[in-house]
């Protein structure tokens, strides 16, 4: 009986993770920039999220908990590591399913979150990328609203620069996008 209910549970998984390994491990690469990193830092959090799978499997916002995991798991390295490396390649991995993002304008700005603190990143690829809301990026990230509207405001300031900088947008285009 109890195989029977850990086959079950296995195959939940399975299926489970099957959907979101991909969009995991996009957003792993939106927060630390490496491909290689990004698929450790996904295995690590769908590992720890196996483990507690028993206790997780009927929660609503799976999701959402599955990217405050990977999350803490970049700001785990990230302090492992006590600095910050960045390999910036010529384009991001293949997208998974049915994502709009990384096409033309969009790619040059994605690409250049390089430039953003690690606190800042994580706020621009949970508002924008993962499209949570301000109330949502402050319950994944632990914070205040405020905090979330302030990080995002200054990140959105810094990427236009660069953008401008780079001759990629006019200033006036990026306040239309």
């Amino acid at each position: 009986m109890d195989v029977d209910r850990d086959t079950a549970r296995e195959t939940a998984f399975a299926a489970w993770m099957q959907g979101a390994q991909p969009r995991l491990l996009r957003t792993a690469y939106l927060l630390c920039g490496d491909p290689h990193t990004a698929e450790d830092l996904t295995q690590t959090a769908l590992a720890k999220i196996y483990l507690a799978w028993h206790r997780l499997h009927d929660r609503d916002d799976l999701g959402g908990y599955a990217r405050r995991v990977l999350v803490n798991e970049h700001v785990s390295l990230w302090r492992r590591a006590r600095r910050h490396r960045e390999v910036v390649t010529d384009s991001p991995p293949e997208q998974a399913g049915e994502d709009r993002h990384y096409d033309g304008a969009e790619e040059a700005l994605w690409e250049r979150l390089s430039v953003l603190g690690r606190k800042q990143r994580a706020v621009v690829v949970l508002r924008f990328y993962e499209q949570l809301s301000v109330a949502e990026v402050a319950r994944v990230l632990g914070v205040s609203e405020g905090t979330v509207k302030s990080q995002c405001s200054r990140a959105l300031a810094t990427l236009r620069g660069e953008l401008a900088t780079a001759g990629t947008w006019t200033q006036e285009e990026s306040w239309t996008r």
